[in-house]
């Protein structure tokens, strides 16, 4: 367990913007910063961080927190998971117990799975330094290629053993469960029950995700080994922590560099990515072998608009160009191709240039996806048809950039190119964006109809605590949470003939306990009750406790409580501050009797809503006590007095229920 010490210096060193700014590219809006939201995908900024509040929050999915709850959404941890990642971000040393077997078995599985990857990945590390096959037959693979001993330790390069058996049994020896090796890929069980190594013989090449955690691994075959054989590389299956088509190769080394440069190179290998960063090109990453994929676009799209796809050019290499193109396009990506020279790729090249060479090379070749498009499909093409075949693919390229501005000046710098007329482009594109939005409106028609089958045959039952409770009880709980230590009622008697005055929460609490009232969300009565203690306390700020509070469902719900208030409240603020004394006097008195009024409001539609219900209630028992008279005698007056107590909390919200 980690002390209560601790988690407040953790707490206090945690900096939501510097958090944030590990998964998202901020750019400054005023007092606050804003982002593409990593929780959804969309294409205009609506995360928004507060350096102010410690907070972030997405006005689109609703997602967001403090520093905790924000790594413990980003990286699927728990809360004491997020503490560790936060306490060593900022080098706070955390002396934890070992801990007891059960304790060890109640770790969730995923969490396991990191454990077994970050275990291998070290362990294939210190073969390849230190074991004698390691030194012989990995390190001479890796230094025949070029690669620096530091360039090797960046990237966290290994070699697994020619036994197949070796890992498993070293792993179950250091008190690795054997099942976790078979979860993560690393090795598979045979038919008699052997755990054996997927990955044998071969130099390995982890992939660290985002946030630093190893979530799989590639392994080449060497060199005397690849003859004849069409798979030279291995790579982790589909797991809990691992799905190929999610991950890029080299993106934690790379998120800073991509940040600062404002563009990413995209390149096809390993070997790729560790040459250039050898070459002293920091900004790039690999997609290894899969085809380019909405998921890997969206993880980009976080630290840049542009990219520059850097492939062979050869003739895979181009058709991995051209099927990469559009999709970027369609996220709203500025989209640069660069072809090497014929029997060059990355890995080559890298080795005989200097980075300021290379980006030389690049910023003088590189070409927009149209002079890409133009070069390779039409340069030489003398068939009228294929050349028309070839411009419609260009068009229909330039259709799926969402900017209308950009699209138009695109259409005018290919009617230039091409020599057609620009009206027969935009006609055409209009054909193609007509097309598209025809086929995404029959998908919305087809999910609706889906939705509204679903709905239909099963109801759908509530899952979190906002849809759990009422609308009414969710408004006191907000009221609590942003108003909860403000005084509404001064100098009240109390039942002893004391003075005193009643706090919003503390007036909510009497009020409902007076009739042995409250709410149905347990979570919502922790809120009130911690609220009416807290208020005892000097100095005492509901906002912001329960925004930082250490029970995660409480910090969370407050956020998103607390964020449209807060947006409203900054236009304000500044005219607030120009006031002269007796004016904000005033203002903050008018604010008391307003916030007094509203309270009393909510609690009269609490009761109503409450017997509302008991009434229904009581109207079920009735019918089912049909057969015993002196059971619905007792029930018909319980419902009569139970009208009357309505009725009564109708006419004082000034409303009238007839019966």
């Amino acid at each position: 367990m980690i002390d209560r010490e601790t988690v407040d210096r953790i707490k206090e060193a945690s900096n939501i913007v510097d958090v944030v700014s590990e998964f998202v590219t901020l750019r400054k809006s005023g007092a606050n910063f804003k982002g593409l939201c990593p929780f959804h995908d969309e294409k205009t900024p609506s995360f928004y961080v507060s350096p102010a509040r410690g907070t972030c929050h997405c006005f689109g999915c609703g997602k967001g927190g403090n520093p905790i709850g924000f790594i413990m959404e980003h990286e699927q941890l728990t809360y004491v998971e997020a503490l560790r990642w936060l306490a060593r971000k900022y080098h706070i040393e955390i002396k934890e117990r070992e801990l007891t077997e059960d304790e060890k078995r109640e770790q969730g599985e995923r969490e396991s799975m990191f454990i077994v990857n970050e275990w291998a990945a070290k362990h294939f590390e210190n073969i390849l330094h230190t074991h004698v096959d390691g030194t012989a037959i990995g390190m001479q693979y890796f230094r025949g290629r070029g690669f620096r001993d530091d360039i090797i330790r960046k990237f966290q390069l290994g070699f697994d053993l020619n036994d197949r058996e070796s890992l498993a049994r070293t792993a179950v020896s250091e008190g690795y469960r054997d099942e976790y090796l078979v979860k993560t890929g690393l090795c598979y069980r045979r038919d008699d029950g052997k755990v054996i190594s997927r990955f044998a013989g071969r130099v390995i090449f982890p992939w660290i995700g985002v946030s630093g955690k190893v979530v799989g691994f590639g392994g080449r075959l060497l060199d005397s080994r690849t003859k004849g054989v069409q798979q030279k590389y291995v790579n982790s299956p589909d797991s809990e922590v691992y799905h190929k088509d999610h991950e890029l190769y080299g993106i934690f080394q790379a998120k800073k560099a991509i940040a600062k440069e404002d563009c990413v190179y995209m390149v096809e290998g390993y070997t790729d990515v560790i040459s250039m960063h050898q070459c002293g090109i920091e900004n790039v990453v690999a997609n290894s072998g899969t085809a380019l994929s909405v998921h890997q676009i969206h993880t980009l799209h976080r630290f840049t608009d542009n990219i520059v796809l850097l492939y062979d050019g050869d003739a895979a290499g181009q058709h991995a160009a051209l099927r990469g193109t559009d999709m970027l396009l369609a996220e709203g990506m500025n989209v640069k191709v660069l072809l090497l020279p014929e029997n060059e790729d990355p890995d080559s090249f890298a080795r005989k240039h200097t980075a300021d060479s290379f980006k030389q090379y690049i910023d003088e070749h590189q070409a927009d996806f149209i002079q890409f498009k133009t070069r390779l499909l039409l340069e030489g093409e003398a068939d009228p048809a294929k050349r028309s075949e070839a411009i419609a693919s260009i068009v229909k390229s330039i259709s799926v950039v969402p900017n209308p501005i950009l699209r138009d000046t695109y259409v005018h710098e290919c009617s230039l190119r091409l020599g057609i007329s620009e009206a027969t482009l935009v006609n055409t594109m209009n054909g193609f964006i007509r097309e598209e939005k025809e086929q995404k409106a029959g998908e919305v028609r087809r999910r609706q109809e889906q939705a509204r089958l679903a709905a239909v045959t099963e109801a759908v039952q509530p899952t979190t605590p906002l849809e759990q409770a009422g609308k009414v009880e969710k408004m006191l709980v907000q009221m609590i949470i942003r108003h909860g230590n403000q005084v509404i009622f001064r100098n009240v008697q109390d039942d002893e003939g004391n003075s005193c005055n009643l706090t919003v929460a503390q007036y909510i609490y009497c009020d409902l306990s007076s009739d042995s009232l409250f709410f149905s969300n347990p979570l919502f009565n922790t809120i009130l009750e911690e609220a009416v203690e807290r208020c005892e306390h000097p100095g005492f700020e509901a906002e912001p406790y329960f925004i930082h509070h250490d029970n995660i469902e409480i910090s969370r719900l407050a956020n998103s409580m607390s964020m449209d208030r807060y947006q409203m409240l900054k236009a304000q603020t500044q005219k607030e501050e120009e006031m002269d004394e007796v004016m904000r006097m005033q203002k903050e008195k008018d604010k008391e009797d307003s916030l007094q009024q509203q309270t009393i409001r909510l609690l009269l539609d609490f009761r109503l809503d409450y017997l509302e219900h008991a009434l229904k209630e009581k109207q079920a028992a009735i019918a089912q006590a049909s057969n015993d008279p002196e059971r619905l005698m007792q029930l018909m007056a319980e419902f009569k007095e139970l009208q009357e107590t309505r009725n009564a909390a109708a006419k004082a919200l000034g409303s009238e229920i007839v019966i």
